[in-house]
């Protein structure tokens, strides 16, 4: 399994970007995989590591992950509040889903905590194809250029980013044997993820909807 293995089906992929259109009246991104325990921002970043995201009374999930793999959100935080813990939210989605391949769990409470919906079980059948194959993450991550649009009249909001997955690999679990492969235009991708306040608490935003862009140019420029 190649690192960019989480990846969607078409028919997914249309569903989800028929969703975010209609809803944005826009066109929609993308995402993919990774994660990593105490979770590193470049000097650029806003965006808070996990034990510091969201606000103290919430109970929020583990999404730590080994030290060998390293994620890195290279986000402005927002002058909103609001769109800043939507955005703060769309990055722990992302983490989440990782500490699921690295916890070999797709049942894991962390991205079923981060998301609902098609993004729920988006992350869920990317978890269980890892598992199956024997596959989980390691080395360095990184996610630039988001920019967040409000949705309609309600509080959704889309936000989207770039990946850079250059240094980004999977590695067998049971040998260790890690997966390395090349830079390439494949390194580059672009999330959208239809972001909301969670039912449970205001102060949580989950990932409702996801899709991802491969082989995208303006991201590796």
């Amino acid at each position: 399994m190649a690192r960019t293995a989480l990846t969607m089906t078409a028919a997914t992929l249309t569903a989800t970007a028929a969703l975010l259109l209609t809803a944005c009246g826009g066109g929609a991104d993308d995402s993919s995989q990774d994660d990593i325990k105490g979770a590193e921002t470049s000097t650029s970043s806003a965006t808070p590591s996990p034990s510091a995201s969201g606000s103290s009374d919430v109970d929020r999930p583990d999404v730590s992950l080994p030290e060998d793999l390293k994620l890195v959100f290279d986000f402005e935080k927002p002058s909103d509040a609001e769109q800043a813990a939507a955005l703060d939210d769309a990055a722990n989605y992302i983490r989440a889903l990782d500490h699921g391949i690295a916890q070999q769990d797709p049942n894991d409470p962390a991205y079923q905590f981060y998301s609902t919906g098609g993004a729920a079980k988006y992350a869920k059948s990317q978890i269980e194809a890892w598992v199956k194959d024997g596959w989980t993450v390691t080395g360095n991550d990184r996610y630039f250029n988001a920019s967040i649009d409000p949705v309609g009249e309600g509080k959704s909001t889309l936000i989207t980013f770039c990946r850079n997955q250059a240094k980004f690999y999977s590695k067998k679990v049971k040998t260790g044997k890690v997966n390395y492969t090349d830079e390439n235009l494949d390194s580059y991708q672009k999330f959208s993820l239809l972001m909301s306040p969670s039912e449970q608490s205001a102060k949580v935003w989950q990932a409702r909807q996801i899709e991802v862009q491969g082989r995208v140019k303006e991201c590796q420029g």
